[in-house]
């Protein structure tokens, strides 16, 4: 066991915010007690217990982690300081929690839906960067029927570069089985979220209102380590009121600013005078990347405040000592990390696209730029994620050294951010200006002018007759929560700011 002198946590992106936080010391101990449980060891053996290598050690790292920087601290009364005032106490409250991940669900507040533990860093991580195991279809589920547990998947798009690209596979298609077992409410993680790299997909289609085969399968393989370009349409369309720039952007992602950046220069120098931004397969990501955006569209609000945190009265109060109010504040910026500027439009409006998948960092876009310009918000009621999180890394000491005894990390909800106006109060989501829903059983190719969404869009900035544009959803079906999406619906602070004399 390695002496670990500082716990500290690191944020999403090459900036990193690194908070320190003191831990006791943990000494090794005799293996057998491993074998033990807290009712056959007596009170004056926890001495020996609590410096068990393995899970008694997560357990620490996660209850010393959520104590410190989790934001409902105060509301969840095990994550009490009141916990530390007995080493002997604290060390047996540890010993009877050993089991990592069902401790850490057990500490999470009832209003918090988003926070969760990752038993390998290195997934998370990928995951934040765009990086994962995929086969390049992105899809939906819905029940297949009214009170039953069948299901049948939608083509949402299909990730350009991804082996799905290289198949007849396609935005709208729709399947009802995988390796010709029924797609069901109990089995549809392990056939379509399992280990298995490789499936076919079982094809259906709707005739007169019912689905039925179409004798269709499609084989696909998961390529590892694959990165996802979040852009993923991006087109000037011509219209009678002018150039209108278009932008499908599927997820906030740091190191894609540059790129970010390129497609606003071409879209400065076309001259473009109304921008449509597609977030509805938006799930979050860095607000670093956000500000970015929202700099990109506007540049008439230099350095003024986009967003505020509001982190939890411990760190708030630690944060303003510390570092000042300025800490807690997001302002507009005119260049990037690496000093590059932003190709800035200046625009006084933008009409922004959702769905009810779009979340965290697209809902903060569209909150902080409310209090600037015109946001013409179309589409469905976004999820409603007003919070954000950090990553939160076992460190040994204060150079930034992951623990060697584990790869567990965290993913804890720490704070809301606020518009300039203070408005962060949107947990039930956003609601749009326009209601608009895709029609499932009538894809339209994404960034064609008459797809729904766009359309619909494109009606009110050339004062067409937007009513025969407006597509309804009459697909009767409930749709099913992907695991995956949820896992993409976050928001990342992104700050370099030490905190190892936060425990003092």
């Amino acid at each position: 066991m390695r002496p670990r002198d500082h716990q500290l946590i690191s944020l999403y992106h090459p900036l990193v915010l690194i908070f320190g936080l003191s831990i006791f010391t943990l000494l090794s101990c005799e293996t057998e007690i491993i074998e033990q449980t807290p009712e056959k060891i007596s009170a004056d053996r926890f001495e020996q217990v609590i410096d068990l290598e393995g899970d008694l050690e997560v357990s620490d790292f996660v209850w010393r982690s959520l104590n410190q920087y989790y934001y409902w601290q105060n509301d969840v009364a095990e994550l009490s300081d009141t916990f530390l005032e007995s080493e002997e106490s604290y060390k047996e409250f540890i010993f009877k929690n050993n089991d990592p991940d069902v401790f850490f669900e057990s500490l999470i507040h009832p209003d918090d839906p988003f926070s969760f533990i990752q038993e390998n860093y290195l997934d998370l991580e990928n995951l934040i960067q765009g990086i994962e195991a995929t086969n390049g279809v992105e899809f939906g589920l819905l029940f297949a029927c009214q009170n039953c547990r069948q299901l049948i998947g939608y083509v949402k798009y299909i990730v350009d570069g991804s082996n799905a690209s290289e198949k007849d596979i396609q935005r709208g298609d729709l399947f009802s089985g995988v390796d010709g077992i029924q797609l069901t409410i109990d089995n549809y993680r392990e056939l379509l979220f399992g280990d298995n790299f490789s499936y076919t997909l079982n094809m259906v289609s709707v005739s007169n209102g019912t689905i039925v085969s179409n004798g269709k399968e499609v084989a696909l393989t998961k390529q590892e380590n694959f990165e996802i370009n979040p852009i993923h349409v991006k087109k000037i369309l011509g219209t009678a009121n002018g150039k209108v720039g278009y932008l499908m952007y599927n997820q906030f992602v740091a190191d894609k600013s540059t790129e970010l950046n390129e497609v606003f220069g071409n879209f400065k120098e076309a001259g473009i005078s109304d921008l449509i931004i597609d977030l509805r397969y938006n799930g979050g990501g860095s607000v670093n990347n956000c500000v970015a955006l929202a700099s990109m569209i506007t540049g008439q609000f230099p350095s003024e405040i986009f967003v505020q945190e509001q982190w939890n009265s411990k760190m708030s109060n630690f944060l303003s000592r510390e570092y000042g109010k300025e800490s807690l504040i997001n302002r507009f910026v005119t260049t990037l990390t690496d000093g590059e500027k932003i190709n800035s439009l200046s625009l006084d409006r933008v009409y922004i696209l959702t769905s009810s998948e779009s979340a965290s960092a697209s809902e903060l876009l569209i909150n902080g730029l409310k209090s600037f310009i015109e946001v013409v918000h179309i589409g469905e009621t976004t999820v409603g994620k007003n919070v954000g999180s950090i990553t939160v890394y076992d460190y040994i000491d204060a150079q930034q050294t992951k623990n060697p005894d584990h790869t567990y990390a965290l993913q804890p909800i720490v704070l809301k951010i606020a518009n300039k106006d203070g408005f962060s109060d949107y947990s039930q989501g956003l609601d749009p200006d326009y209601v608009v829903k895709e029609e499932i059983t009538d894809f339209d190719v994404l960034g064609d002018p008459n797809e729904a969404l766009l359309s619909y869009a494109v009606s009110l900035i050339t004062g067409d007759d937007v009513a025969s544009s407006k597509k309804e959803f009459t697909f009767p079906l409930n749709k099913v929560r992907d695991p995956l999406m949820i896992k993409r619906q976050r928001m990342f602070v992104d700050k370099k700011i030490n905190l190892r004399q936060f425990r003092r």
